[in-house]
């Protein structure tokens, strides 16, 4: 088989994925478009979480063209990605229990704001318990996760639950178990993961739902240009003065 055809069927996969959460998960994100807008607009702050990979969807929300100013990351040292060493660490933290509820005490979340979680498998407790202490805290939480993995792996946090099991809203990313689309029979192992691709494409539907929810309120959502468009750091910069008490990225 070659090469290109490898990348035509991975294409096809991908796409497979996306058509499917866009028509299955239609509800969902536009249940947690509107869940943000309305954070928004009452004052609240946004927050993401995700460990290792599945952090990659959370950093895409922050600081970036085209999405909300307000969306600031909530990291969890060691846990965010593969730059810790040993690699393995990550991993590791991610099973660690109290790890997030430290991190969510030490951190500028209140009452009244909302968090996005992103965990593929959501079986670890540092997901699970993430979503339980925001709860606890009166966060909103969105939750973004393959539930196909609350049916087909045991839990790792020791209330036996998942991720999905905590959330005011979970969209479902689809992806099966292992995340990877493609197999061959010259290579031992499935490969060509869509997680990343798939959830940053959901997560990139609900800011554009909360987007469209504020300005059909008539309030200019806190948008941010790219700095590479001429005007782009001066229109930042007022975004980031209107809202200094609700960016914790900035200074």
């Amino acid at each position: 088989m070659s090469d290109s055809k490898l990348a035509g069927q991975f294409f096809d996969a991908a796409i497979g994925l996306l058509q499917r959460v866009r028509d299955e998960e239609a509800g969902p994100i536009e249940t947690a478009g509107t869940m943000i807008a309305d954070t928004v607009a009452d004052g609240g702050r946004l927050f993401a979480f995700g460990a290792g990979h599945s952090s990659l969807a959370a950093q895409d929300l922050v600081y970036r063209a085209g999405s909300l100013a307000l969306m600031n990351l909530l990291a969890v040292p060691g846990a965010v990605g593969v730059d810790v060493m040993p690699a393995t660490l990550g991993s590791a933290l991610e099973r660690v229990d109290g790890l997030a509820s430290v991190v969510l005490d030490s951190s500028p979340a209140r009452a009244g704001d909302l968090l996005v979680i992103v965990s593929l498998s959501g079986r670890n407790a540092l997901p699970v318990e993430m979503a339980m202490s925001a709860r606890a805290l009166g966060l909103k939480v969105i939750g973004v996760t393959s539930v196909a993995y609350a049916s087909e792996t045991a839990s790792r946090h020791s209330s036996g639950t998942y991720l999905k099991d905590h959330c005011d809203v979970v969209l479902d990313s689809k992806i099966a178990i292992g995340d990877a689309e493609l197999t061959l029979d010259t290579i031992p192992a499935p490969f060509a993961s869509a997680s990343t691709v798939v959830t940053s494409a959901m997560l990139q539907s609900v800011m554009a739902t909360a987007a469209g929810v504020l300005a059909e309120r008539g309030i200019e959502p806190p948008l941010l240009r790219s700095g590479n468009v001429d005007g782009g750091h001066e229109w930042n910069g007022r975004v980031f003065e209107e809202y200094a008490d609700r960016i914790f990225y900035w200074r």
